[in-house]
């Protein structure tokens, strides 16, 4: 038998506290074995302790979520923390701010305690727990990482240039699917892409109804390339990344004037996720593009395999994915490679380059 996880649990309200406790308890997966009231007291117990995870709420007195994220990132003191958000607008801010600091997983918390007691909060805060407590550590990266990161982006887009018309032998599409982890690592992939990128950019990032455009609306802001919540209609051009709506499937269709644009659909989850990447790469099957970039980074379970297995059959693709060593949670990267589909298992900060080298600039 397994050894529970342990786990740390911050909330300010007493009555949160053990209902959530009661939920992780009942688990024997799990066990609570610390509670703390606020940021100071968690960052004492993180300073001297070691969790599996830690659930946090973001909004408390004397140091709030977003606070205690910083000052662990200050410390270096790696812990796998999952936010407990609301799902307003704010919310969804606060959210991105804490995978932006560290934190590797969020679930939608309801207002009353009571609400928290329904069977679907119940299971989607222990699955949550369960990919959050069997993740990766994060790593703070170092200055000069990034730093070395951007000047090979800059040597690769001159390369890409120079080389630019063996390169590009047709028209191009980029698909990046991601999941636990991908906020993150979108943030180190997307805002190093020009914006003379030859290729639109198709992001499905497993993530709820209400997060997408305020996830788009950042990594717009951090970017050379367009970045926008995809909408039903919108016409793929190169040089624009588009995000999945989250609870909609994304599907590429070409228009009656032969363009390609986006097309939601409403089918159930799949692989337990909508959108699922499964039915993006599956569209693309019947687009004009000559050839399409598959991308599969960090996340649970096998979203992309079969998408990808299928478009092949009719379809040039040339599949990058993220290696173990970068993932937060090695599954969706993984269960590509093992199904021998990969052309590349490259780090995180190398994707953005063999995109360039893939798709060329203008």
């Amino acid at each position: 038998m397994n050894m529970p996880k342990k786990i740390l649990v911050v909330d300010d309200s007493a009555l949160m506290r053990r209902v959530l406790c009661d939920i992780i308890d009942a688990d024997e997966r799990f066990q609570v074995v610390e509670r703390a009231t606020n940021g100071v007291e968690a960052f004492d117990l993180l300073s001297r302790n070691q969790y599996d995870a830690v659930v946090m709420d973001v909004n408390m007195p004397r140091m709030n979520g977003l606070q205690l994220l910083e000052e662990l990132r200050r410390f270096k003191i790696s812990a796998r923390v999952m936010v407990a958000s609301t799902d307003t607008k704010e919310g969804a801010q606060t959210t991105l701010d804490a995978l932006e600091l560290g934190a590797l997983d969020f679930i939608h918390k309801p207002d009353s305690a009571m609400d928290c007691r329904v069977e679907s909060f119940k299971t989607e805060l222990l699955e949550t727990l369960d990919v959050v407590a069997n993740s990766r550590l994060p790593v703070f990266d170092s200055q000069k990482k990034l730093q070395e990161s951007k000047e090979t982006i800059t040597k690769m887009v001159d390369i890409a240039k120079k080389f630019s018309a063996k390169l590009t032998q047709g028209t191009k599409v980029v698909a990046i699917a991601s999941s636990t982890g991908g906020p993150k690592a979108l943030q180190a992939v997307i805002p190093q892409l020009p914006a003379d990128l030859d290729a639109p950019v198709l992001i499905v990032q497993h993530m709820p109804k209400g997060f997408t455009a305020s996830f788009a609306e950042r990594m717009n802001s951090l970017s050379a390339v367009t970045v926008k919540e995809a909408a039903e209609g919108d016409e793929l051009r190169e040089g624009t990344v588009y995000i999945a709506m989250g609870g909609r499937h994304l599907n590429v269709v070409t228009s009656a004037a032969g363009r390609h644009v986006i097309h939601y659909t409403d089918e159930p989850a799949r692989e337990g996720v909508k959108p699922c990447a499964n039915y993006m790469y599956e569209s693309l099957a019947d687009s004009r593009f000559d050839q399409v970039i598959c991308v599969v980074m960090t996340g649970m379970g096998a979203d992309g395999t079969a998408g990808i297995r299928n478009l092949e059959a009719t379809k040039k693709v040339h599949v990058i994915t993220q290696d173990q060593a970068t993932s937060i949670v090695y599954g969706m990267p993984k269960s590509v490679a093992a199904a021998g589909l990969a052309d590349q298992i490259v780090p995180l900060e190398q994707i953005a380059q063999e995109i360039i080298l893939n798709v060329g600039v203008k």
